[in-house]
């Protein structure tokens, strides 16, 4: 199947695609004909208002078998879940905050799925203002069987960790690997497809949907270059079946049945589509001089908020690179910060943390609560020769960034049982070095 998936490239492109089984699907000079080639309804997905402007309008058309209206009722899923918007049900804290890898259920235990193992960490804002943000990581070992779940909320970008995902979407087939992310967009309805054990990050945001950062005076390319991303081409099935289609509104779960699969779109064209990127394929910019550049310089995506120059969120990598710096502290330095800093790491082992924080596990720093190199990282790298080296082979770290302040679910903070209480401990060792009469030089 990984060989087999065809994709179109290109970020915010203008596609077209249709299913190779039904040539001609995809009307010609207009969106809406009276009758659409081979008896199919037209429906149109809509990412942004009509009136938003054209720079950054969304919408896609989809040719399919049966409109997405034909379903019954969404009725309340009753039955208790581990997703989570309560922000004020565990005690806030400015603490620093770091997991253990969060708890995957293995073969031999009951099926869970996708959706029933998504798991709120933290967040903040609300979906009914369409401002804030949420961070989830999914536990599950069994694909979605005749399910599929849409997101009436915001935007989900994805992030592997354990185990490849395949993810149909409306537009067709994503396979989506570790050190891969893939992002579903607000309304499109997917199925998730595992081949065992499965853990990964989910980043959520309400404001609006991600695009690449500016470059500014990095020029025209750099990080994460448009023609690197990879959008689905069409595919579907006729399936008469009875179908449950899964709906995450203000929070809560509802679900409705249908006799279809809802993946029956047989041509679709337009910008609003589902996508994934390999992070392997960033383009690292760093200095080759003296110091540190700002950690945006490792964005590879960014969601805007209202306030010029402040993102809602960014997503954030820091992939293997060469250090060169001179005269420099090389790993991140301490720091205190009016954004929220959520870390993962996909694989390998962080520079400034190189141990107890684990691929599977987390890191919380809040609005303002200082952080850095533990106090093994400071002593070593304070008397390392500073010569050309490589740092973080084999590794992939991330931080989900944002503006808000987030708060952590009950969950994350005591039902987990994953939270490392010991975690302030790594910077206690760090000594006094103040010495009054020493020369500075």
């Amino acid at each position: 199947m990984k060989d087999e998936l065809k994709y179109l490239t290109g970020f915010d492109n203008e596609f077209s695609s249709e299913d190779e089984r039904c040539p001609g699907a995809l009307p010609i000079g207009q969106n809406n004909p009276q009758k659409c080639p081979y008896g199919l309804y037209a429906e149109q997905l809509s990412g942004t208002s009509f009136t938003a402007p054209r720079s950054r309008n969304k919408r896609s058309w989809l040719y399919r078998i049966k409109p997405s209206v034909v379903h019954e009722p969404f009725l309340p899923i009753d039955r208790p879940s581990n997703l989570d918007y309560k922000w004020d049900a565990a005690t806030p804290t400015p603490n620093q905050l770091r997991w253990k890898p969060f708890e995957v259920p293995g073969r031999q235990a009951a099926e869970i799925d996708f959706v029933d193992g998504l798991h709120t960490i933290c967040g903040a804002g609300e979906f009914r203002g369409r401002r804030g943000v949420a961070v989830h990581v999914y536990l599950c070992n069994a694909s979605m069987k005749d399910k599929a779940v849409c997101n009436s909320d915001g935007d989900f970008l994805l992030v592997p960790q354990l185990g490849a995902l395949l993810i149909t979407t409306e537009f067709g087939k994503i396979r989506c690997e570790p050190n891969e992310i893939c992002v579903i967009q607000q309304g499109m309805r997917f199925n998730v497809a595992v081949f065992g054990p499965s853990r990964g990050y989910i980043l959520e945001v309400f404001d609006d949907h991600f695009q690449l950062p500016e470059l500014g005076p990095i020029g025209a390319n750099g990080l994460a270059n448009p023609r690197d991303f990879q959008t689905p081409v069409a595919w579907y099935e006729d399936r008469r079946i009875d179908y449950k289609i899964v709906c995450k509104y203000h929070g809560k779960l509802f679900a409705a049945k249908q006799d279809h699969s809802p993946f029956d779109v047989v041509a679709w064209h337009g910008n609003y589509v589902p996508y994934k990127y390999d992070l392997d394929k960033f383009m690292v910019v760093n200095t080759v001089s003296f110091d540190h550049c700002d950690p945006s310089i490792f964005t590879v995506l960014t969601c805007p908020s209202a306030k010029p120059g402040t993102a809602a969120a960014d997503f954030v990598i820091f992939p293997p690179r060469w250090s060169v710096q001179e005269h420099t502290f090389r790993p991140p330095y301490y720091h205190r910060n009016c954004m929220s800093e959520f870390m993962g790491l996909i694989k390998g082992q962080y520079e400034a943390k190189e141990e107890n924080f684990q691929p599977g596990g987390a890191s919380l720093h809040s609005i303002m609560t200082p952080h850095g190199p533990d106090a093994r990282c400071f002593e070593t790298a304070s008397n390392s020769e500073l010569k050309p080296e490589r740092v973080a082979d084999g590794t992939q770290a991330f931080m989900f960034e944002t503006s808000y302040s987030l708060a952590v679910t009950e969950w994350a903070a005591n039902r987990s049982d994953k939270l490392d209480r010991d975690y302030y401990k790594c910077w206690q060792p760090l000594e006094k070095r103040f010495v009054r009469n020493a020369n500075p030089r």
